[in-house]
């Protein structure tokens, strides 16, 4: 899915549905197989809690997951649907003649993410997983004046394609536990 063009030259850029659907598929394949688990291990944790805590945690990651990005002539902001507690995500949002730089900084993983810097020194993390995120920079480039010919997304498409055919085979795995678990 590609941002979405409203008028007055917004534009909507939302997280890559590649990226959703992986990080949401992972969290099933890592916690579903445990209450089934606890059940026939005796575990000290009863199913029902486990269950209620996987239902948060899925809410929680969904909620993390809608993200949206909204560029206008006036500025970009990072903004989430209304039924997410502000205190749970805020979002930001810069004017584009704040924007004094955008930063590269290391990951611990090797990686780089960009900032963008304000006129007073605040950094505001560029989001880089969104459908779209060539069309963002050249936007920001348009917007700025500042040169991004060597911002490129953390992640390539492939990187999560080899992840979610891995999430896949572990859900074949879990599909196993759980039908030996329910056998015993």
């Amino acid at each position: 899915m590609t941002a979405q063009l409203t008028s007055n030259s917004t534009s909507i850029f939302r997280l890559s549905p590649l990226i959703r659907i992986t990080l949401l598929s992972l969290y099933v394949a890592l916690t579903v197989p445990l209450p089934f688990l606890a059940e026939v291990t005796n575990a000290p944790t009863p199913p029902a809690l486990l269950w209620v805590g996987i239902g948060v945690g899925l809410v929680g990651l969904y909620a993390v997951l809608t993200e949206r990005v909204v560029v206008d002539d006036e500025g970009i902001q990072v903004t989430y649907p209304v039924w997410v507690p502000r205190f749970f995500r805020k979002g930001w949002s810069l004017p584009w003649v704040e924007v004094k730089q955008i930063k590269p900084r290391s990951t611990g993983q090797g990686g780089l993410v960009y900032y963008f810097l304000s006129q007073d020194g605040k950094a505001y993390l560029l989001p880089m997983r969104v459908a779209g995120f060539a069309r963002l920079v050249n936007i920001v480039q348009a917007k700025t004046g500042i040169d991004t010919t060597d911002v490129r997304p953390l992640a390539q498409p492939w990187m999560y394609l080899i992840l979610l055919g891995f999430t896949f085979l572990l859900l074949l795995v879990d599909g196993w536990t759980i039908a030996t678990a329910l056998s015993l």
